[in-house]
């Protein structure tokens, strides 16, 4: 494929070196003169210097003929002038990588739509999903960065009391944006059909939005109640902010340790439900006052390597339970690889890492990819790209001949939902399943 990425720092050179090793043509547009210089005595890439987001530059690029456009700069508004010029000039796919989150919020206008990106990506967002798979699920089927992140993954074991014990599903006053992905039983994982019984203490890994998560808790555990989980965030940036919205369940009691005044007033009103402390994370005394020693899950989120370091070895030697750590420079990568358990800290992410996967799966001449292998191995979750020729086209989901393979989430181009019976596929979306291993050539058959 042809391949244009505009920006080459970490994040866009990490992509052009892996794009490019994966045999793909790579055009690469940089503005700095050293920067642009040093990519080309590095990488297996045509390097133009230039700006971005001027249409001569693009067009000297060759954006008419590219498969991708890949504007990953560090100035969102370059990044959204950048994609929209390009698909104007004939670009098949855009893609704008973002730090403000507010360019997401399609409350007042859609922004994707407006300036014609086709894939907007965070690398703040992602590497808190990566975070909050940890938190959330930490003994549970690992999803990377599913469905956007918009679909939230929950484990719920079902109570004696519950109302839907001893039912079939499809008996089960579900609600209709929520799926039931699979059950834990006596060590065994079933995936589950319309007929199967739910039975008290199995554990079952729904599918859905947040909120309607939520709801749906008390149905099937009764009145037993999960011990909140007790957080702490040092750093109010917008890996924080990402990861406070993707734990707004109230089983989570997260505070955000920030020194900068204005930023803590800022988080307080967006996030009344957090509790926000004004101070310097890497002074022990003040980790001592916070009983940081007792905590669930501390996460070094700042922007400052070294400083999230130090507070991390801090929080483990004072009795933090699990300790994640952030870390941005990619020179740190490797050598936590090797010493990060030996110094306790359990795991690591990386804004460059988290992108650069992301991408990877997002740009693939395949029409599929395998997310998670099931518990047991008994299945695998699929992300199936619908094409332009697939007989699935135009059918609606109940047309599809796929029993026993749950439909988790439809991603359509702006948005992602749990799939009812009457959506209809429509060319380009995105379907992702839940096929146990002896029906994976099945769903591939009915949706490629």
């Amino acid at each position: 494929m042809n391949i244009v990425i505009v920006g080459a720092g970490e994040v866009g050179y990490c992509l052009a070196d892996e794009l490019s090793r994966k045999n793909h043509g790579v055009v690469v547009i940089e503005e700095g003169v050293e920067s642009a210089l040093y990519i080309d005595e590095q990488l297996n890439v045509l390097v133009i210097q230039g700006n971005g987001s001027s249409a001569e530059v693009l067009v000297q690029a060759g954006v008419a003929s590219c498969d991708y456009f890949l504007s990953t700069t560090a100035d969102d508004r370059t990044n959204l002038v950048a994609c929209s010029l390009a698909k104007a000039l004939g670009a098949k796919n855009t893609v704008a990588r973002l730090h403000d989150q507010s360019y997401i919020d399609n409350q007042i206008v859609n922004y994707q739509l407006h300036f014609g990106v086709d894939y907007l990506f965070s690398p703040e967002a992602l590497c808190a999903m990566e975070i909050a798979k940890i938190i959330r699920n930490p003994d549970r089927v690992m999803v990377q960065n599913f469905a956007r992140g918009e679909i939230e993954v929950q484990g719920l074991t079902v109570s004696s009391g519950s109302s839907y014990a001893y039912k079939a599903l499809k008996d089960l006053s579900l609600d209709a944006n929520v799926r039931v992905g699979f059950i834990h039983r006596d060590n065994k994982v079933i995936i589950p059909e319309a007929e199967t019984t739910i039975l008290p203490l199995d554990t079952v890994t729904l599918f859905g939005n947040a909120e309607v998560l939520l709801q749906e808790q008390e149905k099937w555990e009764g009145s037993q109640k999960e011990q909140a989980l007790r957080v702490v965030l040092y750093g109010g940036d917008e890996t924080s902010i990402s990861l406070v919205r993707l734990l707004r369940n109230p089983r989570f009691k997260v505070r955000i340790i920030e020194k900068d005044l204005k930023r803590c007033k800022t988080l307080a009103e967006k996030f009344p439900q957090a509790t926000i402390i004004n101070g310097d994370g890497t002074s022990r005394r003040l980790l001592e006052e916070e009983q940081i020693g007792s905590v669930d899950y501390f996460v070094g989120a700042s922007r400052d390597d070294e400083d999230n370091v130090m507070t991390c070895l801090q929080a483990k030697q004072l009795g933090a339970k699990n300790v994640i750590l952030l870390i941005n420079k990619p020179d740190y990568e490797g050598i936590l690889d090797h010493i990060g358990n030996s110094i306790g800290i359990e795991k690591f992410v990386s804004p460059r890492i988290a992108s650069r996967n992301d991408m990877l799966r997002h740009i693939s001449d395949e029409s599929f990819v395998y997310l998670s292998t099931l518990p047991n191995k008994i299945g695998r979750i699929l992300e199936v790209r619908i094409d332009s020729d697939s007989q699935a086209v135009g059918k609606t989901v109940r047309e599809l001949d796929l029993k026993g393979i749950p439909i988790v989430a439809l991603l359509h181009k702006f948005s992602v939902k749990v799939p009812l019976p009457e959506d209809r596929i429509l060319a380009g979306d995105r379907l992702i399943v839940i096929a146990p291993e002896d029906k994976i050539k099945t769903a591939l058959k009915v949706l490629l």
